[in-house]
């Protein structure tokens, strides 16, 4: 019976820290959600954009120098390929950049 006594007085202890804890976590589950689906939605749309973007210009740069002076080797294949391996570069900068940064506030937050 003594041990059912001590757990009981153990019990209130530990729901109080128990709601303290999820308390903490709500506060800061609503703190990283304001904007997130819109800075969600602004952090596809840059990768997406670092992609697509020099994906097309290296395209238009290599059909305009395939018309103009005819090289044995295709110049659209080849600078399509570099502006696609370019822009997954640079996207994988922003999504790094973007997670160091997350896991930085975690680090701050803890």
């Amino acid at each position: 019976m003594n041990t059912a006594r001590s757990a009981d007085k153990k019990m209130p202890v530990d729901l109080s820290e128990r709601i303290r804890e999820k308390e903490q976590l709500k506060i800061k589950a609503g703190r990283e959600t304001s904007g997130s689906v819109w800075s969600g939605l602004g952090m596809f749309g840059m990768v997406g954009w670092s992609v697509a973007a020099p994906t097309l210009l290296g395209t238009a740069l290599g059909i305009w120098l395939d018309k103009k002076y005819h090289p044995p080797f295709s110049c659209t294949l080849t600078l399509l390929m570099a502006g696609l391996v370019s822009g997954s570069l640079i996207a994988w900068y922003w999504i790094s950049k973007e997670d160091r940064t997350m896991n930085k506030k975690e680090d701050d937050d803890e």
